[in-house]
């Protein structure tokens, strides 16, 4: 499947790529500052912002529940108090969806379980994310599926064997996979193997795209010349500060930079068609000696 639909548009890799500006959990918990990277995808250009969903009692192995972490707050807490801490709850998601209403801008999350999927439904969202942590998450998918929404599927840390177990269950006609390196803080380009976005698309048939844990601002675009649909990318308003992605993220203006080479590349492609345009005739007259 060469496209499909998302809302009012059509995904696929003849289409506008769409940019999500991933803010994740850069907000470190606090609302406020979710706000803000609304805001910043906003001004920069991106299509969409996406935000992380946890149930940490669910999403957390039992055994990394009591590694101890150092956490942007300048505590150490236990991991899974840390990951109750990041999170926004509903207070904070109505806030982003009253926002997000206000300035016209698309919004969802990335839903690491049940629960957090069925939470994020309650704002009509319009697609799903699934987190490569999820994608051998069956009953996840499966009820993923069952919304009827378009589903968005990272596949870092997976396998073409676990892949195709998810596209069996997800299907083809409402999903985009995304090639994603899970490696953190930050990919080493040498594991980019951005190529990943066109064998994934030419076996699964269905658009696929590309979510970047590397750094710096030409990945997302080779992307777009590799044919992805969609491209997703953390934003930070300083990849100085502290917590989990803010050393791979960009900050305002690398946004805004890679909405901008996307869409001139996207202006630039053409359509393949060799032809002589008007702009040419008047330079042909005067350098063309041979007709």
């Amino acid at each position: 499947m060469n496209r499909v639909r998302l809302g009012e548009r059509w995904v696929g890799s003849d289409e506008p790529c769409v940019i999500v500006a991933e803010a994740g959990q850069n907000h470190n918990g606090d609302c406020a500052l979710a706000l803000r990277l609304v805001e910043l995808a906003k001004t920069c250009g991106a299509d969409a912002v996406k935000f992380q969903i946890r149930t940490p009692e669910l999403a957390v192995p039992k055994d990394q529940w009591e590694i101890l972490r150092e956490t942007p707050w300048g505590d150490t807490l236990s991991y899974i108090d840390y990951r109750r801490r990041m999170e926004l709850g509903k207070a904070g998601y109505d806030q982003i969806a009253r926002v997000c209403g206000r300035l016209g801008f698309s919004w969802s999350a990335s839903v690491w379980d049940i629960p957090s999927l069925d939470f994020l439904l309650d704002y009509n969202p319009p697609w799903i994310k699934l987190p490569s942590a999820c994608l051998t998450d069956l009953e996840l998918l499966e009820a993923s599926r069952r919304t009827g929404l378009l589903v968005i599927a990272s596949t870092g840390m997976s396998d073409e064997t676990q892949i195709a177990r998810a596209v069996s269950i997800l299907g083809p006609d409402r999903l985009v996979l995304l090639h994603c390196t899970s490696t953190y803080p930050v990919t080493n380009v040498r594991e980019l193997n951005l190529r990943c976005i066109q064998s994934l698309q030419k076996r699964f048939q269905c658009p696929t795209g590309f979510s970047d844990h590397s750094t710096g601002v030409w990945a997302p675009l080779a992307a777009a010349v590799l044919g992805a649909a969609i491209i997703e990318k953390h934003v930070t308003w300083s990849r100085a500060a502290l917590g989990t992605d803010h050393a791979a993220s960009v900050e305002p203006d690398g946004l805004a930079r890679i909405v901008r080479y996307v869409r001139q590349w996207e202006a630039a492609r053409g359509d393949g068609i060799k032809t002589v345009y008007d702009s040419e005739r008047p330079v042909m007259a005067r350098l063309r000696r041979v007709p």
